[in-house]
């Protein structure tokens, strides 16, 4: 049973310089849940992202991980807990894939200490999950976008965290590697016990691969609830402000956002 509070976010606003980004946000999130974000472009689904992970900081409220509030951990506490992957980077990278993957030991590490063989050990085990040990000695700029993308969640899950936040992972992807990493962040979560809060534009991927849907409109919470109840044509034009073509799933059976001009 996922019952153990991981998150808590209560009456949390955000602001840079006089442009508030986030206003007011109440919502829990539990260990081992798979919670999808949600909503338009500028709603402030990334800027939320970064004040969970901490890279943002000292806005107005309270956030908590494991009923700690979130300030009180050092960067290097929170990055063993929590591992985080921006959105898709396209420009070069001067690392194999492995050596990529390897940096994402670092928390582990003190400033003048060597990567031990337990080290290595992380890194293939997180390349091999990921299904990226192929790469393993190509250069990142030499991979397509899946394939760079995965490694990243490869060096995200080397960290040893078990809390992984996602920007727009399959952004720019073709279907079938968009549906890679759909599925090991599903094996993550199912198999590894792995708790992911993933930003998405997708609304079909909320519907169906996750336990609870939270949606952003002008920084404020529009919907929190389960992936059915957010399949609601009234529901979406309210976060949207356009309406939807809806059909039911021809294998699941659940709603889903059907293509085309509604």
């Amino acid at each position: 049973m996922k019952t153990t509070a991981l998150f808590s976010v209560q009456d949390y606003s955000f602001s840079i310089g006089r442009a508030q980004i986030l206003q007011d946000l109440n919502f829990d999130v539990t260990a081992g849940e798979y919670l999808s974000i949600i909503g338009p472009n500028g709603a402030g689904k990334t800027t939320l992202l970064k004040c969970l992970v901490g890279i943002y900081s000292e806005g107005d409220g309270k956030i908590t991980l494991n009923g700690k509030p979130l300030e009180a951990f050092s960067r290097k506490e929170l990055a063993i807990q929590i591992s985080y992957v921006p959105q898709a980077e396209t420009g070069p990278v001067a690392f194999t894939a492995g050596e990529f993957v390897l940096m994402g030991r670092y928390p582990h590490l003190s400033p003048f200490s060597s990567i031990k063989e337990n080290d290595r050990e992380e890194a293939i085990e997180a390349m091999r999950v990921t299904g990226t040990l192929e790469f393993v000695d190509r250069h990142l700029e030499t991979l397509s976008g899946g394939e760079r993308q995965k490694v990243f969640i490869a060096a995200a899950l080397a960290q040893g965290a078990q809390t992984l936040l996602l920007d727009e992972p399959t952004t720019f992807l073709d279907p079938r590697h968009a549906d890679d990493i759909m599925s090991t962040l599903s094996r993550l979560n199912e198999e590894s016990g792995v708790t992911i809060i993933s930003v998405t534009h997708d609304i079909n991927i909320a519907a169906l691969e996750c336990d609870r849907v939270l949606a952003l409109k002008d920084g404020k919470v529009a919907f929190w609830g389960s992936p059915g109840e957010i399949m609601d044509r009234k529901v979406l034009k309210n976060i949207f402000e356009r309406n939807f073509i809806m059909a039911d799933h021809p294998v699941t059976g659940k709603p889903y956002v059907v293509p085309g001009r509604a």
